[in-house]
């Protein structure tokens, strides 16, 4: 059994899996050393971890997790080996997420080429090519440009999201609800058709905290309803396991 410890901007993930199976799932806010000691107290069978950071404190909570019993592997890209070409060019630089999400998306989909859309806090927009991590790009999420439009104007309201697909805003509400909702839409189907015209198997895979609200909306996706991210987390544990 692997424990996987994914910190996010907001929240820290724990999650045991076995066989590829996640068997366990605990959120919260920070990882303290109280609440990892009670987590991992409920899997005996657990011996090996994996810490990912996008804060960059993973190294504290590999050490106590290390004091726990178990044997921890501290994920920094460019750094960890992983069962897939890296061609970032800054690997240096590259969020962990992104790479480990590209690692488990290809595990999971196989053979063709990938294009991964992350909706958080920022939207990132990955590609692994013939087992390449090609690289991506980013642009703001889109709780993220509501409170923009929200912090960086005089009147404007916070908003957020909406199920309406209206072709104009009616109201400054509904105006603003749309601007951000159907924007994020184009921008991705933007991505998409330039990806649709490559001569290969494709997968397009949705993931992220606000995936569902674009699933609906964008046609030829695949809403991942596994995580990615902990998903490739794992294999980039058992791949270094094996390599030893």
């Amino acid at each position: 059994m692997n424990i996987i410890v994914d910190m996010g901007n907001s929240r820290v993930k724990l999650v045991a899996m076995h066989s590829a199976r996640v068997v366990g799932e605990h959120i919260a806010e920070d990882a303290t050393r109280e609440w990892l000691r009670d987590v991992v107290a409920q899997y005996s069978d657990a011996h090996r971890a994996i810490v990912s950071s996008t804060r960059g404190d993973a190294e504290a909570v590999a050490a106590m997790l290390g004091e726990l019993g178990l044997e921890v592997l501290c994920f920094r890209p460019g750094v960890t080996p992983v069962p897939i070409v890296n061609g970032y060019l800054t690997p240096e630089s590259l969020g962990a997420d992104r790479l480990a999400a590209a690692v488990g998306v290809d595990a999971l989909y196989g053979e063709g080429n990938k294009l991964i859309v992350d909706f958080g806090t920022a939207i990132t927009i990955d590609y692994v090519v013939d087992g390449v991590f090609r690289g991506g790009n980013i642009s703001l999420g889109m709780t993220t440009r509501f409170r923009a439009l929200r912090d960086y104007t005089a009147r404007l309201p916070l908003c957020g999201a909406t199920e309406q697909q209206l072709p104009y805003g009616r109201t400054t509400r509904e105006a603003i609800e749309q601007g951000v909702m159907q924007g994020i839409t184009y921008e991705i189907e933007g991505y998409i058709s330039a990806f649709m015209q490559e001569k290969a198997k494709k997968y397009i895979i949705f993931t992220g905290g606000d995936a569902k609200y674009f699933a609906k909306r964008i046609k030829n996706a695949i809403f991942a309803d596994c995580e990615p991210v902990i998903y490739g987390l794992n294999r980039i544990l058992d791949y270094n396991a094996e390599i030893r």
